[in-house]
């Protein structure tokens, strides 16, 4: 049996270009993650679907998979980030 060890994500959320702390355990989704990061970064509204997540630089397209499954470091970056570019005007 193993026990899910407390750790802390460093997550950027680039709508409000607001990087949060979140305290998670390695069996966490990435889709939860993304979930909780927009809530955490004031995004409440915002629908998750709209939203893709990057980890080391590569778009994360399977969001079941768990942060453990990724091999994701206590303390490790992640990128929340609209799914379309919005025109610049």
């Amino acid at each position: 049996m193993t026990i899910d060890a407390p750790m802390t994500l460093r997550v950027c959320v680039t709508d409000v270009w607001d990087t949060v702390r979140l305290g998670v355990t390695p069996s966490l989704t990435v889709r939860q993650v993304k979930t909780v990061g927009l809530v955490q970064a004031g995004r409440q509204n915002a629908d998750p679907g709209m939203y893709e997540v990057k980890y080391r630089g590569a778009l994360l397209h399977d969001e079941d998979q768990t942060l453990e499954k990724l091999g994701v470091p206590d303390g490790a970056p992640m990128i929340i980030l609209p799914a379309r570019r919005r025109p610049v005007r």
